[in-house]
């Protein structure tokens, strides 16, 4: 297993999950409602920089790796999974979207790697619509996080907007990357 700068950033998202968890936990009176959002809000956006910063730095250095190309997308799916079960356990994001948007990375996930098994990774690429999904996903989050207003910016109102937009995307990302999928699954259904 490789060790190197993309990759200790990749587990210092993956550390930072049960941190932004252990936020909601702390006891009464150690700091509140406000600070704890601030705090989990600000570790989400610091893990977010490090998506950004470990890729980047893979391939400006030269350290891609098939470990760093696999922990990457865990790290981020981790984080995700997290921010949105701390939401809806606050009440701040339904039930319903986190189980379309967990259970779309849970589905491509498998896809992806039954494809990349069957040597056609190609036909399930990451595509633009998935990255528009990622953005407003990665926007509603620490949105909906702080939860306030913020310098007469309504976080909350616009945070419920995304998240729904999120999982409308991440249906709509699903089914088309179902789609350039079906050719091969059709293929090998016919095969047996």
């Amino acid at each position: 297993m490789p060790f190197n700068l993309p990759i200790l950033l990749t587990w210092l998202r993956i550390v930072a999950i049960p941190l932004l968890i252990a936020a909601y936990y702390l006891p009464p009176g150690w700091v509140t409602q406000h600070e704890r959002d601030l705090a989990a809000t600000l570790l989400f956006c610091a893990a977010a920089l490090t998506d950004w910063a470990d890729g980047y730095l893979a391939r400006k250095l030269n350290q891609t790796s098939a470990f760093g190309a696999f922990l990457d997308p865990v790290a981020d799916k981790l984080m995700v999974a997290a921010a949105l079960i701390v939401l809806v356990q606050l009440g701040r994001a339904d039930a319903i979207v986190a189980m379309i948007i967990i259970g779309r990375e849970i589905t491509i996930s498998a896809l992806r790697e039954w494809m990349a098994k069957i040597g056609a990774a190609k036909s399930v690429a990451v595509s633009m619509l998935g990255k528009v999904k990622t953005t407003a996903q990665m926007l509603a989050l620490p949105m909906l996080l702080y939860y306030d207003t913020l310098a007469g910016f309504d976080m909350k109102e616009v945070g419920n907007w995304l998240i729904w937009i999120a999982a409308l995307l991440t249906l709509w990302s699903m089914g088309y990357y179902l789609r350039m999928a079906w050719p091969e699954i059709a293929q090998r259904s016919a095969e047996k």
